[in-house]
Parts: C-alpha cells; sequence; structure tokens
C-alpha cells in the first residue's frame, strides 16, 4: 500500500538538492581545492548530479561537478619533465587587479552620490530669480582627478607590499 505518489517524492527531493547546490559558497570551495589539491577552478563548473547519501553514519549531500583546471607543463629541450603545476601563477595578480578595480568603482560610485546629493540640495535652495549654475562638468572633472588619485594611492600601497 503506497502512502504516496512516488513521482512527488522525487521532485521534491530534485528540488531540495537544487537549492542546497544554489546556495554553496565557491569561495571557500575554491579555497579548500587550493589548499588541499593546489588548484584553482576556472569558469566553466558544470552540475552533474546531486543526492542523499548515508556517510560514516550519518545523512549527508553529495554533489557532483566536473570542473575545468588549469595545467602548466615545464619541460626541456631533452623532454624531461621540469614542473607540473594546477595552480595559475597570474591568479594572484589578477585578484589584486579584480580588488583594485571593485574598491576604485565603488570610491567613485560614493564620490558621485554625494555630489549628486549636494547638486540637488543646492537646486532646491535655487530659484527662478536667482538660479543655482550647473556644476555638473567641474563635479565630473573632480571625480575623475580623485578616483585617479586613489588608484594611485592603491597602486603604491601595492608595491610597497612586494
Amino acid at each position: 500500500m503506497k502512502l504516496t505518489n512516488p513521482e512527488t517524492i522525487q521532485e521534491s527531493e530534485k528540488d531540495f538538492i537544487d537549492t542546497i547546490n544554489a546556495e554553496l559558497d565557491w569561495e571557500a570551495i575554491e579555497k579548500m581545492l587550493l589548499e588541499k589539491h593546489s588548484f584553482t577552478l576556472q569558469e566553466e563548473i558544470d552540475y552533474k548530479d546531486g543526492d542523499l547519501v548515508v556517510y560514516k553514519d550519518n545523512i549527508a549531500y553529495k554533489f557532483d561537478f566536473e570542473i575545468k583546471v588549469p595545467l602548466s607543463v615545464i619541460f626541456n629541450r631533452e623532454g624531461d619533465c621540469l614542473e607540473l603545476s594546477t595552480v595559475r601563477d597570474d591568479f594572484e595578480d589578477n585578484l589584486e587587479e579584480e580588488i583594485e578595480d571593485e574598491i576604485e568603482d565603488e570610491i567613485e560610485d560614493e564620490i558621485e552620490d554625494e555630489i549628486e546629493d549636494e547638486i540637488e540640495d543646492d537646486d532646491a535652495l535655487g530659484s527662478e530669480e536667482n538660479p543655482i549654475p550647473d556644476k555638473r562638468p567641474e563635479q565630473e572633472d573632480k571625480v575623475s582627478q580623485m578616483a585617479s588619485n586613489i588608484a594611485d594611492m592603491i597602486s603604491e600601497i601595492n608595491q610597497g607590499d612586494e
């Protein structure tokens, strides 16, 4: 005697697994892969399957993925392998550049927001008889100059760390 439709159970299990998969912390997974296996992930990560399993007498979740792994092979003119590496040499450089770009963008956005707020406040104070001149081109130059100065400071800080 069946108590429910097996298809309903399977669909609910699949939805449950998909929900867990959507919440995986890929930064933590990549960090573990780098520490344990010394390689970084590339762009493509293909989800293959997910399931409930029993692992060491506990209920657990198993997810299968297919990933691309960078591979560098260095060998000499005699064909002897000198080094085999799965860590991208440019990984840290790219990460630093991405962080710098994000910081610069955030700072520029904050400055632009502050300037827009000031312009709105100034516009509210103005009247038809005594209009306040438009300051936008000058302020845009100021924002660009400030962003450039901040980028130079970040670059100097990074060069000091090397």
